[in-house]
């Protein structure tokens, strides 16, 4: 008779307690997402309540509004608070808000990408670590702290009560913060890239928009929005710089639907629907280049 010997342990094998490791991790990580999971409904819970307020209020009648449950459907839906708004110069508003974006953003973005590129290039200059610090000294001043001085400013260029009055500070403003992203992504372009383009007899001119523009897309599209909502979102500018109704911006006009005895909420609610929707559209375009710039430091 033969007996034939197994190498294999008496014991469960090393694939085995492998698999099983994995199994708990797994297991435990699933307990884990169920937890986030549960906090990421209840934040969209917390978030979605305002906005279906707002939803629904703008469709209900100002008597509905008054009458009823904040939160029910109403009985029956009205735009008139829409037709109210769009009577009531939103159009006008529209453009001034629009072109004041898009007179700070194109600007700010386009300086800020030339002075970082410039610092990151050539940073080895006193001249330029003094500029970085000057940027970066600017976003420790906030807005409302200088508001004064830059009305003064302001009524000693008489542009006074201009929409270039509200651009021009919107424009500085977007500015350090802009730098600083746009330096530290230039500063992760390799500098084989840029000593490659110079042996090919490339200016700098020439590598800064050939090179490092097309690489810093996701930041530049960042700061964009960035820029975007927090300047067609301003009050205090168009509200210290202007006053005529006709240079109103949207966040400003909404004061046109507040009377002497009451504020019209559902005509509010209606203009801020009205006024949410090209912000959200952008997003949705720039979605993706939006998450790229922000996620991109995680990956480096």
């Amino acid at each position: 008779m033969t007996t034939v010997l197994s190498n294999e342990p008496a014991g469960p094998t090393k694939e085995r307690v492998i698999d099983q490791s994995a199994a708990n991790r797994y297991r435990k990580l699933l307990r884990l997402n169920w937890g986030a999971g549960l906090a990421g409904w209840f934040w969209l819970l917390i978030v979605i309540i305002p906005i279906y307020w707002i939803v629904l209020t703008s469709v209900k009648t100002r008597a509905n509004y008054y009458t009823t449950n904040p939160l029910a459907p109403p009985s029956g839906i009205t735009f008139s608070n829409y037709k109210f708004v769009m009577d009531s110069g939103f159009t006008r508003y529209f453009t001034n808000t629009v072109v004041v974006t898009l007179g700070s953003v194109v600007p700010a973005v386009l300086i800020s990408f030339m002075a970082a590129y410039a610092i990151v290039r050539a940073g080895d200059g006193r001249f330029l670590r003094s500029v970085n610090l000057i940027f970066l000294a600017g976003l420790a001043v906030p807005l409302q702290a200088v508001i004064i001085p830059v009305y003064l400013i302001i009524i000693k260029l008489q542009i006074y009560d201009t929409l270039l009055a509200i651009i021009l500070p919107s424009i500085a403003f977007a500015i350090p913060l802009t730098v600083l992203i746009l330096v530290n992504f230039i500063r992760d372009v390799p500098k084989e890239l840029f000593e490659s383009m110079r042996l090919d007899g490339a200016t700098d001119w020439r590598t800064a928009w050939s090179l490092a523009f097309p690489l810093t897309r996701p930041a530049l599209v960042t700061v964009s929005i960035y820029n975007a909502l927090t300047i067609w979102n301003g009050f205090l500018l168009p509200l210290v710089l202007t006053s005529d109704p006709n240079q109103r911006t949207l966040p400003l006009a909404l004061w046109s639907f507040q009377g002497q005895y009451g504020v019209n909420v559902p005509a509010v609610a209606a203009a801020v629907v009205l006024t949410t929707i090209p912000i959200l559209a952008v997003y949705v375009i720039g979605r993706r280049q939006l998450l790229s710039g922000l996620t991109a430091g995680f990956g480096r």
